[in-house]
């Protein structure tokens, strides 16, 4: 069972005004996937929380964390600068079909700065992990979920030192 950690990026849900639907969502597609996830963390917006969560989610043994929120254009949607902080090395093409679907399903689509990107293993933090970024829409969740778990046990299994 690989332990996953979803991180859902919202100040109106972190301070309580908003319901998180996304997170949710993303947790129950996990554990249908036989992930080993808890309840979404929800944190406020911005880069420097967004980082932190991340770093959180590492050190607690997440190699597949899927966050939710924080990837569109308002002057607050920093959750692809935070997560640069982190990864390694970005997986552009996990990124442009999650963009490619949500631009098929609605205009907005495009407009999702998400990235995805690995942690590359490192002693006494992590073993290596997939970073993932979602925009907060339950319907983007929804389609964008698939995508991700066609590739996070291959991705999740080379990082480990597997074959191609």
């Amino acid at each position: 069972m690989i332990p996953a950690a979803v991180v859902t990026v919202s100040t109106r849900s972190a301070a309580g005004v908003r319901a998180d639907t996304a997170g949710p969502a993303i947790v129950a597609a996990l554990v249908a996937a036989g992930y080993v996830v808890d309840e979404a963390v929800v944190v406020p917006d911005g880069a420097d929380n967004v980082e932190r969560a991340l770093w959180a989610e590492l050190a607690g043994g997440a190699r597949l964390i899927v966050t939710s929120g924080g990837t569109g254009l308002s002057p607050t949607d920093e959750t692809p600068e935070g997560t640069a902080k982190v990864i390694t090395r970005a997986v552009p093409g996990i990124a442009e079909e999650l963009r490619r679907i949500g631009a098929s399903e609605t205009p907005g689509g495009m407009l999702s700065r998400g990235l995805a990107g690995v942690v590359d293993p490192i002693a006494g933090i992590t073993t290596g992990a997939l970073i993932v970024n979602l925009p907060g829409a339950p319907a983007a969740v929804a389609s964008g979920m698939p995508v991700i778990l066609s590739v996070a046990g291959h991705v999740i299994d080379q990082l480990s030192g597997g074959d191609h």
